[in-house]
């Protein structure tokens, strides 16, 4: 809070401010306004708090997401009233479905004003139901000790709740009354003898005023030794790893693979899938591998052990769908149910790293690994691997998946490679091979919408992750041009891999394009943009790469430089659907092969 607040409603909110910042907010994204004024000073006047401002509330919010993403930490977003607040919603919900922790602020008009015809005035109360995971409506300003340090609880409430399991958005609205801007209002004010100092200056040290401690939830000991009875007969297990951002769950989840033997389907933003963790049990091949039926209906586990979120890969889907008969069990630390197949026979609401290491630590030494099993599951996922590259290796033409295998190889340590929504994130999954180098894998998988994405990353570059690249298509790419403003004010840098196929690509993969009468106008919506302007107009470099040397040339010199870059790759949707159906059927020769000479099952 500053030292003299000139009036009693910059008080209230400097003392609300000040308590984000005790409480580890340290980044306030916002969009211009009115009735936010006081909260927008408040934070651009924090020491302690960077404030980003930005145009458009849609790609301001998705920009707050990507900005938390990267930090692990809860991340602010304030908006003025009315129509502004609700272009925050789409972000809200990626936050809640993809456990992201935000603290969305919206400013309103006070209760007089409300249902009486006012301007700029909607029902704001709640205005994000069950997708914010707490709401209030914050009392109006008022300079009192009792006020005060309400409105401090209120900060801290708001920011540990949004970071307890599972993560997620918390919705404050703040009602305020003109004058908005700092006018001297002196009288409004106690003197400084009546006021309580840890109301007014906090609890001093940068304590927060109330200190939250995080409950981590640690598996129960009889819960872990019953769980190691019984994985210790079983020889054919899983462990299913779908996309999840636990800093420590790669090095634990592969420590008890290890133990035990299972191999690890990693989906690519699992975490699990690159890094400097034991990868020995790793599979990062299981979506061609699954795609071949004979390879499959070999492939039956005793038991599947799953976290995180669901994956991405329809064929691993599928398959564990058809696994009804094993013992599927789902560990989550938020507590809720992430089963749509409705085959789990068992959901474990605790730490996932700590039930790790803690069923390693039981298993050590009384069970021998199951490496049948797992050396069956790995000389499949050779061998499908093997073919990919082998066939890409002899295609010179522009194909959407070879832009992943291209990138695995061309991304230098430490990067952020983040995949939009329908075809790029699932051929992220199929093309990007696993590997030892820190690279992180990342993507809008909550409620996996095409919108937002280029802020969303543009936040994880303002993270200070990278180098950042995106690889996103042609409509999502159009559905937030918006959002390359942020590299232009905040001077980002990232690199975006534009794939323009003229339209919505997955459709041609789907039963849709089984009717052409209706297709191209329903769900091909072919556009005809060029977006080479789009990038001029904010100050991207742009570059069409024609051929896999110039595509390789226009990547390393982006991401080495600085700034916004966008490099284009054009492509066909049907000529696409080809390809693809080109390189599976190499994968199904290769791996039917291998398969024949399997024992059943892979054995233990």
């Amino acid at each position: 809070m500053t030292a003299s607040p000139e009036n009693a409603t910059y008080a209230y909110v400097g003392a609300f401010v000040d308590e984000l910042v005790r409480c580890g907010v340290r980044h306030l994204c916002l969009c211009p306004g009115s009735r936010s004024t006081p909260l927008a000073i408040a934070a651009a006047r924090h020491p302690g708090m960077r404030a980003w401002t930005l145009i458009d509330e849609r790609s301001a919010a998705f920009f707050a997401l990507g900005l938390a993403r990267g930090l692990r930490a809860p991340v602010a977003v304030l908006s003025t009233s009315g129509t502004a607040a609700a272009n925050f919603h789409p972000a809200v919900v990626e936050a809640r479905y993809g456990r992201v922790p935000l603290v969305v602020l919206t400013a309103d008009r006070p209760h007089e004003l409300r249902h009486a015809g006012a301007n700029q005035t909607i029902d704001q109360i709640r205005l994000y139901g069950a997708h914010a995971k707490w709401a209030a409506d914050v009392a109006l300003p008022e300079a009192t000790d009792a006020m005060l340090r309400y409105v401090r609880t209120l900060s801290a409430q708001a920011a540990a709740i949004a970071e307890a399991e599972p993560a997620g958005p918390v919705h404050l609205n703040f009602p305020l009354r003109e004058p908005l801007v700092p006018y001297a209002a002196p009288e409004e004010l106690p003197s400084r003898e009546q006021r309580s100092a840890s109301a007014w200056e906090g609890r001093g040290a940068n304590r927060p005023y109330a200190a939250v401690s995080p409950a981590v939830r640690a598996p129960a000991s009889d819960l872990v030794d019953a769980l190691a009875r019984e994985l210790t007969g079983q020889r054919r297990g899983l462990i299913v790893c779908g996309p999840d951002d636990h800093p420590h769950l790669p090095t634990a989840v592969t420590g008890l693979a290890a133990v035990l033997g299972y191999p690890i389907l990693a989906d690519p933003l699992s975490g699990v899938r690159c890094g400097a963790h034991d990868r020995r049990y790793v599979i990062d091949a299981y979506d061609p591998v699954l795609r071949v039926e004979a390879a499959a209906a070999r492939l039956v586990p005793d038991v599947v052990i799953r976290f995180g979120a669901w994956p991405a890969s329809k064929p691993l889907c599928a398959y564990l769908q058809a696994q009804a008969a094993a013992r599927q069990i789902v560990v989550d630390p938020g507590g809720e149910w992430r089963d749509p197949t409705r085959v789990a026979s068992a959901y474990v609401h605790c730490d996932p790293a700590l039930l790790c290491q803690a069923l390693a630590a039981a298993l050590h030494g009384k069970t021998p690994p199951a490496l049948g099993w797992s050396a069956t599951w790995r000389r499949l996922a050779s061998s499908a691997r093997a073919a990919i590259e082998h066939h890409l290796a002899g295609l010179a033409e522009p194909f959407e998946g070879k832009v992943f295998a291209e990138l695995a190889r061309l991304l230098p340590d430490g990067a952020v490679l983040f995949a939009g929504n329908s075809m790029p994130v699932r051929d992220l999954d199929s093309f990007f091979p696993g590997s030892g180098r820190p690279i992180r894998l990342m993507g809008n998988r909550g409620a996996s919408g095409i919108d937002g994405v280029v802020s969303t990353a543009l936040g994880v570059a303002a993270s200070g992750a990278g180098p950042v690249v995106l690889v996103v298509g042609d409509l999502s790419f159009y559905h937030d041009m918006n959002g390359l403003l942020a590299a232009k004010l905040h001077g980002l840098s990232a690199t975006i891999v534009l794939l323009n196929n003229d339209g919505g690509g997955i459709f041609s993969f789907m039963p849709q394009s089984s009717h052409p009468e209706h297709f191209e106008a329903l769900f091909g919506t072919p556009h005809g943009l060029a977006f080479e302007h789009a990038a001029a107009l904010y100050g991207a470099s742009y570059a069409l790469a024609r051929t896999w040397d110039e595509f390789g040339a226009h990547v390393r010199r982006a991401t080495a430089g600085r700034g916004l870059a966008v490099v284009e790759v054009r492509t066909g949707r049907d000529r696409n659907v080809r390809l693809h159906a080109e390189v599976w059927a190499a994968v199904e020769a290769a791996v039917r092969a291998d398969a024949r000479t399997a024992a059943p099952g892979g054995g233990g």
